[in-house]
């Protein structure tokens, strides 16, 4: 009976580690909430976006134009435009137009989509794997390319994306997120896109 006392103890112990651990579980697990409407920065080039988080799309999806398959080392890949006039979303000095610059990005196909629309031929779009910032944080998730010239934003960010980072939609409110994502100015990705030109 002398050892009853460092039993209980020991067990004392592991309950009160076990609570522990479920407790950083559970804290790990806490969705984080933001806005039905958000700034995104792709990470390659720092081009800050506005992104309608739509609960209704599952893939996320990428204005982009100009979309053009090609084969590198024998795998798919593609090359699409990014006219940064359709959208007037990055901070500028004044010294360039929007209308001006013109993002070209090149991506490995992950796949192809059939997108069936209503009263339109169904539409074919490339599928690629993109790397953002959201909230401060680096996510990637999967975008379909299509041309979004007319809609009020360029990125829409689908469940799949909220579904893998635990995210969740306030849907009253807008640019909620606590923390910003860094980016370049209108000038710096015009020079960027001129110094890739002259390679």
């Amino acid at each position: 009976m002398r050892f009853l006392p460092t039993v209980l103890l020991m067990l004392s112990l592991a309950v009160t580690s076990a609570v522990a651990e479920e407790k950083t579980d559970t804290e790990d697990s806490v969705p984080e909430a933001l806005g039905f409407v958000e700034w995104v920065v792709m990470k390659d080039t720092r081009l800050r976006l506005k992104a309608r988080l739509d609960t209704g799309a599952k893939t996320s999806s990428l204005h982009a134009v100009n979309v053009e398959e090609f084969t590198r080392n024998e795998e798919r890949w593609v090359s699409f435009e990014i006219p940064l006039g359709d959208h007037e979303d990055q901070p500028t000095e004044g010294e360039f137009a929007h209308d001006d610059v013109v993002m070209v990005l090149e991506r490995p196909v992950r796949r192809t989509v059939l997108i069936k629309r209503k009263g339109a031929p169904s539409q074919r779009r490339y599928v690629v794997d993109l790397e953002f910032c959201i909230a401060g944080t680096m996510h990637t998730t999967q975008f379909s390319l299509t041309d979004r010239g007319k809609f009020s934003y360029p990125v829409l960010l689908g469940r799949r994306f909220m579904r893998d980072d635990n995210i969740l939609v306030d849907s009253s409110d807008s640019f909620i997120a606590g923390k910003e994502c860094e980016y370049s100015t209108l000038e710096e990705l015009a020079e960027e896109q001129q110094a890739k030109l002259v390679r």
